[in-house]
């Protein structure tokens, strides 16, 4: 019996052992298409995210980059314009302190000009204040001297002489203008002015008075010769 059913046993055996040779092959694959599959697919994944993570990356880079450039352009900006500020300023002070200069020389040459003049009116007052004083001296020594010969010529004895001499003497004034300022100076110099002034219209009246007599004389001393030649020639 043992013997009759050993064929089918052992086919039955190797069929057995064939289809667990088969499936474990076949397991064994499938499970190494499976962790195949599974290590693919965690390299994708793992790809991915890292690409992701390094897109994130370069996106925050450039992010960065880009707010640097931005702030950079920035302080640039606001450097050029304080150099612009600083120039203007600097051509502003540059004006003020021109256009300063200029009105301190002007200032300067005005008070020059100021001084040069009160110095010129200063120098020609005193020139005027000393050709007045020479003047009215000159004046006061010459009429004295013009009396003087007067009282010479006419001389002493003559009763109208001695009389005009004295009213003469009596007129006469002492002139001492030394210490005298510029208004007293005036002062006396109209005065000796005004005094003239009376002088020369009583020499005029005199002049007159001096020429009427002259006239009666001239014209009474020919009517008395005349008469006189008639009386004689009547007799």
């Amino acid at each position: 019996m043992a013997d009759k059913r050993w064929p089918c046993h052992r086919v039955v055996c190797v069929t057995h052992v064939r289809y667990k040779c088969t499936l474990s092959f076949f397991l064994f694959l499938s499970f190494s298409f499976f962790l195949s599959f599974i290590e693919r697919f965690l390299s994708f994944f793992l790809q991915d995210i890292q690409k992701k993570r390094q897109n994130k990356d370069l996106v925050e880079l450039q992010a960065l980059i880009d707010a640097h450039f931005e702030h950079r352009k920035k302080e640039e900006e606001e450097l050029i314009a304080l150099k612009d500020r600083i120039e203007k300023r600097r051509a502003e002070r540059s004006e003020q302190q021109r256009i300063r200069t200029e009105k301190e020389k002007e200032r300067q040459t005005r008070q020059e000009e100021k001084a040069r003049r009160e110095e010129e009116a200063m120098k020609r007052m005193a020139d005027d204040d000393l050709k007045k004083k020479k003047a009215l001296s000159n004046m006061g020594s010459q009429y004295s001297s013009y009396l003087a010969k007067a009282d010479q010529k006419r001389g002493k004895k003559q009763t109208e002489r001695e009389k005009k001499k004295k009213i003469l003497a009596e007129r006469r004034k002492p002139l001492n203008i030394d210490h005298l300022n510029d208004d007293k100076l005036r002062e006396k110099a109209k005065e000796l002015w005004d005094w003239m002034h009376s002088l020369e219209s009583e020499k005029f009246d005199l002049g007159e008075k001096l020429k009427r007599q002259k006239y009666e004389v001239n014209g009474t001393v020919p009517e008395r010769a005349k008469y006189d030649k008639n009386n004689l020639i009547e007799k």
